[in-house]
């Protein structure tokens, strides 16, 4: 008898050590195929490659830093720009990032993308977060934006769950506050990550895509789907994305290596600058100037600062 129960007391330490052994690999971002998909579309999960596992799971961020000309009131605006990539935990329920190891979290890959330039006198500052599944099997589970310019701040966010649910606050009166329900779609802010984890796969056709939150709260248009027509082209080293705009008279090119780890060149935005009516279409445009792959959030100290020269920033 003794024997026996000593049996299934290892029987069930062994279990429980399997168990632990797995939410430990869920943690680290390597059992993509096992991820819980509790506010998916239905759809099965996309492998990983090795090489993607390779680059992505190093503990590491992707930073890349641009030259910026943005478009602003009828003018162009010299500024930088800052894409940061890196693969996280995130709490499907609460749409946050995990903060511990569980077999709820699912992993995505985060962008977060900065814009930094002058409007005359005073500074303006735009950010925005996208929370992608690296599962590649449904839109972002969420997307936010902010903007802060002397005249006031403006803040956005979209969480997807049974519906798309978005929140938007403005100091404008005729955004102010803003609860909406929206049918889910494409996210222009979504392509971004798929770019770089399979851009063999973005739509392509006539489609209907909501645009990116910086540029609907910026050009103060309505907060829904567009129609457009997006292309996809390979030109051999670099491949292009291209998303047109009828309605708004925008149009958007993305340029990105056609290689793993299809790093993003370079982008073009084109849509009416100005006031009224007779506005002019400027291109604002962004061009790679360095990347670093570091774990940025470790380099908070006064010795740290120079790491920024690695960025040309």
């Amino acid at each position: 008898m003794t024997f026996k129960l000593s049996s299934c007391f290892l029987i069930v330490i062994a279990f429980m050590l399997g168990t632990l052994s797995a939410c430990n690999e869920l943690n680290s971002q390597t059992a993509i195929n096992d991820i819980p998909n509790e506010i998916s579309e239905r759809q099965p999960a996309k492998p990983l490659p090795s090489d993607f596992k390779t680059y992505w799971f190093a503990g590491d961020a992707e930073i890349t830093s641009y030259s910026l000309e943005q478009a602003r009131y009828g003018e162009l605006r010299s500024g930088t720009a800052v894409l940061i990539y890196v693969t996280e935990p995130f709490l499907a329920g609460k749409q946050v990032k995990a903060e511990s190891t569980s077999p709820e979290n699912i992993s995505v890959l985060k962008l977060n993308a900065t814009k930094n330039f002058l409007t005359g006198i005073y500074p303006y500052s735009i950010m925005s977060s996208t929370f992608y599944p690296l599962a590649d099997n449904q839109h972002a589970i969420k997307v936010s934006s902010s903007i802060q310019e002397w005249c006031g701040q403006v803040y956005a966010q979209l969480n997807n769950r049974d519906s798309y649910e978005v929140t938007s606050h403005s100091y404008f009166e005729k955004e102010g506050d803003q609860n909406l329900i929206l049918e889910k779609t494409h996210l222009e802010n979504e392509l971004w990550n798929k770019i770089r984890i399979r851009p063999e796969d973005l739509p392509v056709g006539d489609i209907k895509v909501m645009p990116s939150l910086e540029h609907l709260r910026l050009a103060h248009q309505t907060i829904r789907s567009y129609d457009a027509t997006a292309k996809l082209q390979n030109t051999g080293d670099l491949s292009t994305y291209t998303l047109s705009y009828p309605e708004l008279n925008r149009t958007l090119t993305i340029t990105f290596r056609s290689s793993f780890p299809f790093g993003i060149e370079s982008w073009t935005e084109s849509y009416p600058s100005g006031f009224g009516a007779n506005s002019e279409v400027l291109t604002t445009t962004a061009t790679k100037l360095k990347t670093l792959k570091t774990p940025y959030w470790r380099q908070n100290g006064n010795e740290d600062v120079s790491l920024r020269d690695s960025l040309g920033i």
